[in-house]
């Protein structure tokens, strides 16, 4: 049961991406030859115009095949026959999609459960914090000049730091505001940089539509900086490859957030399977925008090269490096996947 949950999860995403893709090809006249979710021996398949359509048993990736984009066509459908403002809104609505699902998943979970405000539970004894001055009930409103919405803000902002300067937290305390600037310590065994403070475990609701509009926008970005900051660590070797998960990795995940959460009931089981998906719709997208072979984010280079040169960049050539991006893809997902298995046997 739970592997069908976590199929459905993968199978909206990706559904979604080449939504993206499918609706804004469409709009800029593009023919779309093939919209296919999920791989493998087709359960579903059936023509529309010009447009088939498919399910594939194997229901992790997709894809929008369109007329012109992987041969050479003289069609005035084709995608190469659009200008490059055309085609990079059609390459870069897949991974938008996602940052749009990811924000409709935010609504469901802040309008159902609201959000971690940062009011401090408590300081530690003979911490940074304590020494600057702050107090249990103090809300923390902001940290070295950029606001602060929910507790994981500061958690991010601690993410990125490297203890090479002091930190200015501004807060209110009895509707006063007030700031506090001191050195975080490192945490040896923690391995991190600590300020000694917590908050409370509970969410707190929202006041209004208005704003839980507001705080599910700065959700999908939380965590657009999130995956952009736990790329950074990876490629800088602070985090270990080993990390990475796939396929099996998802599955994994959802059947632990099933069985943590089955004792609260099937409405907060439902929750924190959005909340999951939040978090993989917005790592989809970051991922294929960045500027690697063979992603959108690396198709886009190429159209923005086009734009700065005037003329596009020959087609045998961009095929060879979007053929060298998608054989280490490969190797990537081969070594992910082995991960994954290692994980669960170990």
């Amino acid at each position: 049961m739970n592997i069908l949950l976590a199929l459905l999860v993968f199978s909206v995403l990706v559904f979604f991406h080449e939504f993206g893709h499918f609706l804004l090809a469409k709009r800029n006249g593009v023919g779309v030859r093939e919209f296919n979710i999920g791989f493998g021996p087709k359960i579903v398949r059936f023509t529309h115009k010009e447009t088939e359509y498919s399910i594939g048993i194997i229901l992790f990736g997709g894809a929008c095949i369109m007329e012109g984009e992987e041969e050479d066509s003289e069609s005035d459908t084709s995608f190469t026959s659009k200008s490059p403002a055309a085609r990079l809104s059609i390459l870069a609505a897949g991974p938008i999609f996602n940052f749009l699902l990811a924000f409709i998943f935010a609504l469901i979970i802040i309008g159902s459960v609201g959000i971690d405000y940062p009011v401090l539970a408590g300081v530690s004894e003979g911490s940074p914090a304590e020494a600057a001055g702050l107090q249990e009930n103090d809300l923390i409103t902001g940290i070295d000049g950029s606001r602060v919405f929910c507790f994981r803000d500061i958690s991010l902002f601690m993410l990125n730091y490297r203890g090479d300067k002091e930190i200015t937290l501004r807060y209110e305390r009895d509707g006063e505001t007030k700031e506090a600037t001191f050195w975080p310590v490192y945490d040896t065994e923690r391995e991190s940089f600590m300020m000694g403070i917590s908050v409370y475990s509970y969410r707190t609701p929202t006041s209004g539509v208005l704003e839980t509009i507001r705080l599910s926008a700065h959700e999908v970005r939380y965590w657009m900086s999130y995956t952009l900051a736990s790329l950074r660590m990876l490629f800088q070797g602070e985090v270990s490859p080993k990390e990475l998960s796939g396929p099996v990795g998802i599955v994994n995940m959802v059947n632990d957030v099933v069985e943590e959460t089955k004792e609260d009931g099937a409405f907060y089981v439902f929750l924190n399977l959005v909340n999951l998906a939040m978090l993989l719709s917005v790592n989809l997208g970051v991922v294929n925008l960045l500027p690697f072979p063979a992603l959108d984010g690396g198709r886009i280079v190429f159209v923005l090269i086009e734009m700065i040169i005037g003329r596009p960049v020959p087609r045998d050539k961009e095929g060879i490096v979007h053929l060298i991006g998608m054989i280490l893809l490969l190797i990537l997902m081969v070594y992910v996947f082995y991960n994954d298995i290692m994980r669960l046997i170990g």
